[in-house]
């Protein structure tokens, strides 16, 4: 195991999934059954999130997300109701995998005896170069 934390887990009941009529494909059942599904959930006052990963999902939300906090997420990818609440569910975890993403923090370390030789055998080089330049002034 990598040193990522895994993201934290959402509870069923932080998530509220409403179907909702789709636009769309569908032939006659387009305008009777409810296939879309509009996922809701509430960035900011959820427990299951710190404050630094509530703040980088309500930041990561973008368009989605209502001025008191609550992400919204609207699935109509597809005709049936189970994969439209998949899809929901899984943009969702997605959103909270990429917030709860830290970069590892870098540790300093010294440049060793060959990369200083190198940079001095560089920087000697560069002198004789620059040292070779100009000072001569041809007269015809």
């Amino acid at each position: 195991m990598s040193g990522h934390p895994m993201p934290p887990r959402i509870p069923d009941e932080e998530i509220e999934l409403t179907p909702i009529l789709s636009s769309g494909p569908g032939g006659q059942n387009v305008n009777k059954v409810a296939t879309a599904i509009q996922l809701r959930f509430d960035a900011r006052r959820s427990p299951s999130l710190d404050d630094r990963t509530s703040i980088a999902l309500q930041r990561l939300a973008g368009q989605r997300l209502t001025r008191d906090g609550v992400i919204v997420i609207t699935a109509r990818r597809f005709r049936s109701q189970e994969r439209n609440r998949a899809d929901a569910i899984e943009r969702l975890l997605d959103l909270v995998a990429q917030a709860s993403h830290r970069e590892p923090k870098r540790i300093p370390t010294r440049p060793g005896k060959g990369a200083r030789e190198r940079r001095l055998t560089g920087k000697a080089h560069r002198a004789r170069v620059k040292q070779g330049r100009g000072g001569r002034i041809d007269t015809d």
